[in-house]
């Protein structure tokens, strides 16, 4: 089963799609029958349909890691392989579609591999550390859009880790690994260390620097205290979790529609935008 419907020859992105797109999807009647086959008899012609039939699924989630640099088929690959090692484990019995269950395997093979790629220094080393590495940017994302600017700190609380692990793992991401001892021109003896500059913060910049971050998170929180728990509550799950669920989903929780969801996310913001705006005025 190692070389079922890998990529490997596909000369384009868009040739792959085309082809994993003739396979057909499974209802779930098939999709148990062929997971029996297959785990009864070892029945690879099943293995193969079931793998087939989940290829495009593999690729919609390898397109959530596109901002990492590494290209697209190289991801679906490795994605294919923890497809192929889901359907290996896949137990038919247990009441779940077959992708529902191979989420966790495509997402932890396309990270390994994202990591091995990266740099040729480890980043991450820890499940702590791989849970940094992939939420940064977006939690990064998440509390500028609410804060208007950079916290570290409001950031490392919200990913349970330090602010010094944040302020690492950014510098690793902001750049890749190159030789200090690369010569930049050809048979000439000037490198890429001869280029380099002591243009560090002196101590009084950085310490003012996490005094205003400091202060910024203080103040975040205390305008998150002035919500209503159900605003607190859209706005955390709406904005800084680290899976934001949808309106649909908080809708159905409070058995209201949609568009009052968004509403009362609209206000809880306003409110917020409000509050930080008078604590810097004061």
């Amino acid at each position: 089963m190692s070389n079922l419907c890998l990529p490997v020859t596909a000369d384009t992105f868009e040739l792959y799609m085309a082809e994993i797109n003739h396979f057909d999807l499974l209802s779930r009647e098939e999709e148990v029958e062929l997971a029996r086959r297959y785990r009864a008899k070892g029945d690879l012609e099943a293995a193969h349909r079931l793998i087939c039939a989940n290829l495009r699924f593999v690729v919609k989630i390898a397109q959530e890691y596109r901002a990492y640099g590494i290209r697209m088929l190289d991801l679906v690959q490795e994605g294919n392989v923890g497809l192929m090692m889901a359907v290996k484990k896949y137990d038919p019995e247990r009441g779940i579609r077959l992708i529902s269950y191979a989420v966790w395997w495509i997402r932890a093979y396309i990270h390994n591999f994202i990591i091995r790629s990266w740099s040729l220094v480890k980043i991450g080393t820890t499940q702590a550390q791989k849970k940094l590495f992939f939420k940064l940017n977006q939690t990064r994302a998440a509390v500028r859009r609410l804060t208007g600017r950079e916290d570290t700190q409001l950031v490392a609380r919200e990913l349970e880790v330090s602010d010094a692990e944040v302020e690492e793992m950014a510098l690793r991401m902001g750049s890749r690994d190159a030789s200090l001892d690369l010569q930049l021109t050809e048979g000439e003896d000037y490198s890429l260390m001869d280029t380099l500059a002591d243009d560090r913060e002196n101590q009084e910049a950085l310490l003012l620097q996490k005094e205003e971050q400091r202060l910024l998170s203080s103040q975040v929180g205390d305008a998150l205290q002035r919500l209503n728990p159900r605003e607190r509550r859209i706005v955390r799950e709406r904005i800084l979790a680290e899976q934001p669920r949808t309106l649909q989903e908080l809708a159905d929780d409070y058995g209201i529609s949609r568009e009052r969801v968004r509403q009362l996310e609209k206000n809880a913001l306003d409110k917020l935008r409000h509050s930080l705006q008078a604590a810097e005025a004061g």
